[in-house]
């Protein structure tokens, strides 16, 4: 799923499937709604066919807006139904915060100030419009939700990810953590894995190219020109110990599902051969 257009045809769901596989993936998670069938028995037969699970869906709702918690919810259950019929009670609900929709956030990216999140009026809306999702997903589904922090968002920051665990019940909403964002968002990973152990049950390797990262900063980039200059790199590329993210896993036993995440922008060739050099990285380190 890319988080802006490119030029060129997109390639159909099939192919994307096709190449999961060939390319030695597990799973997927479901990526924007209508992409893949929403049939679930049509579905189910796409993915198990080649060999792949359903891991979870990304759903983003405007947290901070009350208003919008009633749709998000909607929303959510739909896409868990689906899900569950799918692939029973392991997959997740990626909750996000609908990143964007505060051009502030977005225009500061990456070097976001304490000033410029939320107060602690807005911040209960938003643990409440978190928890209830969560609630409304467990109580018809059976599934889970995590949170998944997002440079653009309003849970950005280590400190912003702290405050909506500690506003958030721990044995309903748990952490997609990803790498790549906690690192542009100002954040050792490996600090963060070991800090949140026991909240985070969904994982995200995305890689963050510190010279990139610097840049913007320097030269003021909003996000998404961050991401289109290549912020987000293939995986052994940037600056990110995945050895130690992998060893630190291990030591706290974690048995989930890692999920790669790769915008493949201009010059970086076919997302197949994209797709393959990451999968040979994760090989090198025994995963």
């Amino acid at each position: 799923m890319l988080e802006f257009d490119l030029e060129g045809e997109a390639a159909g769901y099939a192919q994307v499937l096709n190449e999961m596989n060939e390319t030695r993936y597990a799973g997927t998670e479901l990526g924007d709604w209508g992409f893949m069938p929403t049939d679930p028995v049509k579905l189910r037969q796409e993915l198990h066919s080649r060999g792949l699970a359903l891991l979870g869906a990304f759903v983003p709702v405007d947290l901070k807006n009350l208003a919008a918690h009633a749709g998000g919810e909607e929303v959510a259950v739909r896409t868990a139904h689906l899900l569950a019929d799918v692939e029973g009670e392991t997959t997740f609900i990626v909750l996000a915060d609908d990143n964007g929709k505060n051009p502030m956030r977005s225009q500061y990216a990456g070097r976001i100030q304490p000033e410029q999140g939320l107060n602690e009026a807005e911040w209960q809306v938003f643990a409440t419009g978190a928890q209830r999702i969560a609630s409304a997903v467990l109580k018809t589904t059976g599934l889970r939700t995590v949170f998944h922090h997002h440079c653009g968002g309003y849970v950005e920051t280590p400190a912003e990810v702290d405050t909506l665990l500690r506003l958030t019940d721990l044995g309903l909403l748990g952490l997609c953590f990803d790498t790549g964002h906690y690192r542009f968002g100002g954040g050792d990973p490996l600090e963060g894995l070991l800090k949140h152990a026991s909240r985070i049950w969904h994982v995200h390797f995305k890689d963050c190219h510190p010279l990139i990262a610097a840049q913007s900063r320097l030269q003021g980039w909003d996000y998404l020109t961050s991401v289109r200059k290549g912020i987000f790199c293939e995986l052994g590329k940037g600056e990110i110990d995945f050895s130690a993210i992998k060893t630190g896993l291990e030591k706290l036993s974690y048995e989930g599902w890692i999920v790669v995440e790769q915008d493949v922008l201009p010059g970086m060739g076919r997302p197949k051969e994209s797709a393959l050099r990451n999968r040979n990285y994760l090989a090198s380190l025994g995963l």
